[in-house]
């Protein structure tokens, strides 16, 4: 298989795959339902994120095998002089291949995204548990500069 990535926005094809990766990770699968083909409440939140403007998950393929995703949206806005801001949610990278580089060389991806949309930050929440990925977060720059507050209705 190639060390080679490449980037594309996923389509409904790509759904099973999508949550295959969420499911892999010590929160994801305790909240997803896996099944192939995907049930009808994922498929139309995809078409809804796909009706949104700039709302759409990117995948990490090496040849023809989905790798990685990570959901990228531009959030317009007032503040910052005007400027959109990049939301980056849901990264995975398959558990086989964790600690390879992909996951660095998809937010690579994401922030070059960004920077082509003339956004002025790249924001990004993710949960207290995971320590990797703060790490991870860490030697990419990022800054944990907010507390987040979320409630489950």
């Amino acid at each position: 298989m190639s060390d080679t990535l490449q980037f594309r926005i996923a389509q409904e094809r790509d759904l099973y795959d999508i949550l295959r990766l969420i499911a892999q990770d010590q929160l994801g699968s305790k909240r997803e339902t896996l099944s192939n083909p995907p049930s009808k409440a994922y498929i139309d939140a995809f078409k809804d994120m796909q009706s949104q403007k700039d709302n759409n998950f990117i995948i990490a393929l090496q040849g023809d095998r989905i790798v990685g995703c990570y959901q990228f949206t531009l959030i317009y806005g007032i503040s910052r002089g005007g400027a959109p801001r990049a939301q980056i949610e849901s990264v995975r990278v398959d558990q086989s291949l964790r600690g390879s580089g992909i996951g660095r060389k998809m937010m690579l991806d994401a922030i070059d995204r960004a920077k082509k949309s003339n956004c002025q930050l790249v924001q990004l929440t993710t949960d207290k548990t995971r320590d990797d990925a703060h790490r991870f977060y860490d030697n990419l720059d990022f800054t944990a500069s907010h507390i987040g507050y979320k409630m489950k209705i």
